[in-house]
């Protein structure tokens, strides 16, 4: 499916409140947020290589001249929300423990390992992820973790932090700002494309979605997509029940993983982008149904999506 242009750059949300929205749909093309106080700012995560960082960065400057970036917030451990953390390493980083662990497991290295395999997989990942430079990518790794919840003041401006996870990685956080009517919530919502499952399990996800769907908030700022409302938290969740209940009805009548994924309809998912993440989200399902069978490495699960990927 071909790319979705959204509006770029800083969006205002109101009480010191904004969202960096990617120029357009695609693996990698993360969101990120500032939340702005008296004197100093608040950034939920980075982006995915060193010039889309500076580039928001710099945009930002006219807001962060007078109140500077203190603090980031990573919401998760996949790349495209952390490996720009170089650039503003003079903050405090925060992330949740979960988050950390899958941060240590797959970096910029493990990225360009996987991008140049000679494999289908290696081909997938980096017709997906080819436009991004990993290259001068120096790991800055979090140094304040936390466990389930807590609060920050950042000039004045409550912000939540809860970890949602495991749900789509290892640990997830969200980030509310409840003055704000506000959340960020890093890949939890994915606005206009299918939720990948890494590590699950669903009923965490799930149990995340409710979360959002009962906070007191209007703004939803998606990890990927445009700035949304809890419409698009329903629409994952919906996703997530769907994908489930078909994967495990094919899992009890002894349908391999990746038959099933070929098999099952998405009906009024079918148009979301990034559909190949079926393959990892029915692996995920039958890992949850039995426990035994063996996970999947990096190369695995890009493997299983480049079977089932359209060419493009």
């Amino acid at each position: 499916m071909a790319s979705v242009i959204f509006r770029t750059g800083c969006v205002e949300l109101g009480h010191g409140c904004y969202a960096w929205i990617a120029g357009e749909s695609g693996w990698g093309m993360s969101n990120a947020g500032l939340i702005t106080g008296r004197g100093e700012s608040l950034l939920v995560d980075t982006l995915y290589d060193l010039r889309l960082t500076m580039t928001m960065l710099d945009a930002l400057t006219p807001l962060t001249a007078t109140a500077p970036i203190a603090t980031v917030v990573n919401t998760h451990g996949n790349g495209d929300h952390w490996f720009g953390n170089q650039l503003v390493a003079h903050a405090e980083i925060i992330a949740a423990r979960g988050s950390v662990a899958d941060m240590r497991q797959v970096g910029p290295a493990e990225m360009l390992a996987l991008t140049s395999m000679e494999s289908p997989a290696g081909r997938f990942a980096h017709r997906i992820f080819g436009r991004f430079d990993y290259a001068g990518v120096e790991p800055a790794l979090p140094n304040r973790i936390f466990d389930g919840e807590t609060t920050l003041d950042i000039g004045g401006t409550e912000v939540r932090l809860i970890d949602v996870g495991p749900a789509h990685s290892a640990g997830d956080t969200i980030v509310h700002v409840p003055q704000a009517r506000t959340v960020y919530t890093g890949d939890i919502v994915f606005a206009g494309a299918a939720p990948i499952v890494w590590h699950g399990p669903f009923t965490r996800w799930l149990a995340a979605c409710d979360l959002l769907l009962g906070l007191d908030a209007d703004i939803v700022v998606p990890g990927h997509g445009p700035v949304t409302t809890k419409q698009a938290v329903r629409e994952i969740r919906d996703y997530l029940e769907h994908v489930h209940e078909q994967a495990t009805a094919r899992f009890t009548a002894g349908m391999p993983a990746m038959d099933a994924a070929r098999d099952i309809r998405l009906g009024r998912f079918a148009d979301l982008h990034e559909s190949e993440r079926l393959a990892v989200n029915v692996h995920t399902v039958y890992r949850e149904l039995d426990p035994t069978l063996p996970p999947l490495d990096g190369p695995g699960l890009f493997g299983c999506m480049a079977e089932l990927c359209p060419r493009v």
